[in-house]
């Protein structure tokens, strides 16, 4: 087992709520889609519908949200780079050999309809009563995981976390951050090529100062965001949420601890352009106490050989024959898939919420000690698990130091994904054709 974050909880809730105001926007603002071509991108194009779908969408959201609108132009703008950015990556993932499975779509919606209190019926009609195709909905949701699997495959997989650098982050966090636990950040980003002359380095500084002086004589920090901002929050007022101070980018950590609520920082200066924060909000330090699991179990991977009700089958039977009397971790050392377990009886020692897939920490949450489950899928494949004890915890040291490593792990990932993103775009053909480009 891998620890690992779901994709979807704050989609399925995104795309659920933009579902319920589709109907009336369509209503009170109707679009009449004419395909002209907006822009061409390697050998994919954008057309005039397809842009106008996204823009009504992200209108909505932003209507949800209570937003100022920004002029058209300018949402034009931020919401084509996104549709180019998504094809770029779309290509990327197609020359990788990257293939979504419909079963892993299938599951994909069935979470989200789960995540929102939906059978996937319910959740269907609920798209469909608020003017959404659920076939369209559910090929967004097969790209949605194909830009991760991407970005998994050419980024994250390559970032390496050392023992160290864990120490370090912690040490510095503590001599840096004192009593402020977590951050309420807001960004704007003035990117830069990669490769920027002097010429655009000074264009991207002075526009990011003038910025920073709209920014401190009053200006609405989310208006100046949707309108300036080409950072990947931009459209959302460039909110990055709250963070705790352990996971903030490194740019920022040793400028938030000395700012105060409200203030608005200098332009900071990094690889993909400038940076400008404001520290909305932020919070004290606490210990965490928390409920751990001690847990086994036995993993059957499906494969070309192995099909679901293969594996489903095989792990029943395994799981009527322990019930019978069969030793538990010796069944998992000869029959499961997960090697890493296997040799210690399934054994996956104490665990923390959070460390495990969502699916089978929700599994575990329903046993009690000594119980065993029924089997389950995640995308690893089936599997049979057993809640041996719980405890009250205090992992205040190792939720540090998990946090740390995610931290730092994000951090890279970020940076990375900055660059990787770039290179896509530096590297490819792209013709905007709209009238205010």
């Amino acid at each position: 087992m891998t620890t690992r974050n779901t994709l979807l909880n704050g989609l399925a809730l995104t795309l659920l709520g933009l579902s319920l105001f589709h109907s009336a926007f369509a209503r009170s603002e109707p679009v009449q889609p004419v395909d002209e071509i907006i822009a061409v991108v390697n050998d994919d194009i954008v057309v005039r519908s397809e842009l106008d779908s996204e823009i009504m969408k992200i209108v909505a959201q932003l209507r949800q949200q209570g937003q100022r609108l920004p002029p058209k132009a300018v949402i034009e703008r931020q919401v084509l780079g996104r549709l180019i950015l998504k094809k770029l990556q779309l290509e990327a993932a197609a020359r990788a050999g990257i293939n979504v499975g419909e079963d892993i779509v299938a599951q994909a919606l069935n979470n989200i309809a789960r995540n929102n209190n939906l059978s996937l019926s319910e959740f269907r009609r609920t798209l469909e009563e608020g003017g959404i195709s659920f076939r369209n909905f559910r090929q967004n949701i097969k790209e949605e995981i194909t830009l991760k699997k991407l970005l998994d495959q050419e980024v994250r997989r390559r970032i390496r976390v050392s023992d160290q650098e864990v120490e370090a982050y912690i040490a510095r966090q503590a001599d840096s951050t004192g009593e402020r636990s977590a951050y309420h950040l807001q960004h704007i980003l003035i990117a830069t090529p990669e490769a920027a002359s002097p010429e655009q380095m000074e264009s991207a500084r002075q526009q990011a100062e003038s910025i920073v002086n709209k920014l401190r004589d009053g200006a609405e920090f989310a208006d100046v965001a949707i309108t300036e901002s080409d950072g990947r929050q931009a459209l959302e007022g460039g909110d990055l949420g709250w963070r705790p101070a352990n996971q903030l980018p490194t740019i920022f950590v040793d400028l938030v601890v000395n700012m105060e609520r409200g203030e608005i920082s200098d332009p900071i200066r990094t690889a993909s352009g400038f940076h400008i924060i404001r520290l909305a909000d932020f919070k004290g330090g606490e210990r965490k106490i928390v409920t751990q699991s001690h847990v086994r179990h036995i993993l059957i991977s499906t494969n070309e050989v192995t099909s679901n009700n293969d594996a489903r089958t095989r792990l029943a039977q395994l799981r009527l024959r322990i019930l019978g009397g069969d030793d538990f971790a010796a069944l998992a050392r000869s029959h499961s898939d997960d090697k890493s377990s296997a040799i210690k009886g399934g054994d996956l020692g104490w665990v923390t919420p959070g460390a495990l897939l969502p699916r089978f920490e929700e599994e575990v949450a329903k046993l009690s000690p000594g119980e065993m489950s029924q089997p389950f899928r995640t995308e690893y494949g089936w599997h049979l698990a057993q809640l041996l004890e719980r405890r009250k915890h205090d992992s205040t040291t190792e939720v540090k130091k998990a946090e740390a490593r995610k931290a730092i792990s994000n951090r890279k990932t970020a940076e990375e994904s900055e660059l990787y993103l770039r290179r896509l775009k530096d590297e490819a053909f792209i013709d905007i054709r709209l009238d205010n480009s």
